[in-house]
């Protein structure tokens, strides 16, 4: 039997072990799940006659060779920064590797390697980045077939609560890392390009500088921009485009309440605070207000954020229990952004019957014969509950999907690379649509930012 390493067993990787176990008697498949909780592995396995799990720390080099070893192809869905051991051993050991996170430098430094081997690094292959590479590039290559010249790019995706199960005022949950929405936006500027002119947004201003988007029938939205739009030029073939704008999309307001956050510094990740084991969420929020004789933490923090009483703002503070005495953090030397996501934990979590929300939006503007145009393609997908999600559903089939692909031969270019040549995104986008993840297409008029040509 041809044998998958799936390395990982965290929130993303149900639906990709689905898949494949479900495919594994027709294609002739063994599919071992490996992570250092043996049960969670397990819980993915699902005592299937086709699977196996395995207890895997990833940093035992003897136990990770081992299985890597073993394998006909390695999914490594670990956490970015891990999959580089992995990455070297797939080298070694002559394995094609399928992994759903941004290309690294290390990973990017193995080209040459993987190549030489003819081994297939597939990376980049998830939701975002993923399918937002392919459904991109479909269109892009439709309008360049055409003889069209692209003048504007923009792509925005956010995991989302859905509509039956957003039962709080900031209309979110956590669908993914928590940690990673903490963090979202920090290690530098926002880059991109509008009109030709270049644009930054410092980490302090990110959300406070969105745009609104609105899909049918599914209301309004709003987008914060991603830290570099501009390495995407290349990718994508833009190099000379005058707008390019990558962004996450949350619901309105969402982005204006995150912004005390970062005003307070509770999404710092630099430095621990003391005592925290025992710290009270009070007493956390107290932390980054000035001292009072007097005055109450709520009255400080109002004054200090300028927030009236009446504001939806306060709200949303109060809904996330920030001033409450009684509850501990429980945290043994915690950063303040650690501390936070503790707390939003208790309010943003899933419940076993929540559903969640996959939202996907780009615009293309580009001229065909003298005549200015514009395509508006929109995704939106709505998980089942708590653990069958639209994210695990939407990061997990595109890895599956693209394993299956290269073990059988039909993706054959080697080297490390992200999912947009069309050996790779014709087929997975036709099978995605099977699994109802589905894009509609509008023509709307062209506008730009600038229509009048003036300002910049």
């Amino acid at each position: 039997m041809r044998k998958i390493l799936v390395i990982g067993a965290g929130k993303s990787t149900s639906q990709l072990v689905n898949y494949l176990l479900n495919k594994s008697a027709a294609e002739n498949l063994h599919i071992t799940v490996g992570d250092i909780s043996l049960e969670n592995a397990q819980k993915l396995i699902n005592n299937h006659d086709n699977g196996t799990a395995i207890s895997l720390d990833v940093f035992d080099k003897t136990q990770r060779k081992q299985a890597i070893q073993e394998a006909t192809i390695v999914i490594s869905m670990l956490p970015a920064r891990f999959h580089i051991e992995v990455a070297k051993d797939c080298v070694t050991f002559n394995k094609s590797m399928v992994t759903a996170s941004y290309i690294s430098k290390e990973m990017e430094a193995l080209d040459t390697a993987v190549k030489e081997k003819g081994l297939v690094f597939m990376n980049e292959i998830g939701l975002d980045p993923g399918i937002d590479h392919m459904s991109a590039m479909q269109v892009l290559d439709r309008i360049r077939d055409k003889g069209g010249k692209v003048i504007l790019f923009e792509s925005f995706t956010g995991g989302l609560v859905a509509p039956e199960s957003d039962t709080n005022l900031w209309n979110y949950k956590f669908t993914w890392n928590p940690r990673n929405v903490v963090l979202a936006g920090q290690g530098g500027a926002a880059e991109f390009i509008q009109e030709g002119t270049y644009k930054y947004i410092p980490y302090q201003r990110l959300f406070r500088r969105t745009e609104f988007l609105e899909i049918e029938g599914h209301g309004r939205f709003e987008g914060y921009a991603n830290r570099n739009s501009l390495k995407y030029r290349s990718i994508y073939g833009l190099d000379d485009i005058p707008t390019l704008y990558r962004g996450t999309i949350r619901r309105v307001g969402f982005s204006r309440a995150w912004q005390l956050f970062v005003l307070l510094g509770m999404t710092d990740d630099s430095y621990t605070l003391q005592d925290t084991e025992t710290m009270s969420y009070r007493d956390y929020t107290n932390l980054f207000l000035p001292y009072s004789p007097t005055d109450s933490v709520e009255l400080k923090l109002r004054h200090y954020l300028k927030i009236d009483q009446d504001d939806l703002l306060w709200d949303k503070l109060l809904e996330l229990d920030l001033f409450n005495p009684s509850k501990k953090l429980g945290l043994t030397n915690a950063t303040p952004a650690q501390a936070l996501q503790r707390i939003l934990e208790d309010k943003w979590t899933l419940a076993p019957e929540d559903k969640d929300m996959i939202v996907m939006y780009h615009k293309f503007g580009y001229e065909l014969n003298g005549t200015r145009k514009q395509i508006d393609a929109t995704m939106v997908n709505i998980g089942e509950d708590q653990v069958e999600t639209a994210m695990a559903r939407t990061v997990g089939l595109p890895v599956a999907m693209a394993t299956l692909r290269i073990l059988n031969g039909e993706i054959t270019t080697p080297g490390v690379q992200l999912p947009i040549n069309r050996e790779v995104y014709e087929p997975i986008l036709k099978e995605l649509e099977e699994y109802g993840i589905t894009f509609k297409e509008y023509e709307v008029d062209y506008l730009g930012y600038n229509p009048d040509n003036v300002g910049g």
